[in-house]
């Protein structure tokens, strides 16, 4: 159980979120924020990075280890696909 509410999260998360996006963005790729519940950080995966067979391994050796250290270790990250619809009061 996190010690913080998905509210006081959203901060924090886009400051922990600006240190991966600059590799991202290196390789074509980029990264949205589009919600927290619950501890889990829902992304949308952008540019290069979006399909790309690799970016399983950046959501989770990049950027979720990221929000790991920078934040707290509960903290996971999961991946909505363009296209994918997504409401975050529905999860």
């Amino acid at each position: 159980m996190l010690p913080f509410s998905d509210e006081e999260l959203i901060d924090p998360v886009l400051e922990s979120l600006q240190v991966v996006t600059p590799m991202l963005e290196r390789d074509g790729g980029g990264l949205k924020l589009l919600g927290i519940k619950n501890g889990v950080v829902y992304v949308r995966l952008t540019g290069h990075c979006h399909g790309c067979p690799a970016s399983d391994q950046t959501l989770k050796y990049a950027i979720e280890r990221q929000l790991k250290i920078d934040i707290h270790p509960d903290l996971s990250v999961v991946n909505i696909p363009i296209g994918e619809d997504f409401n975050i009061d529905k999860l």
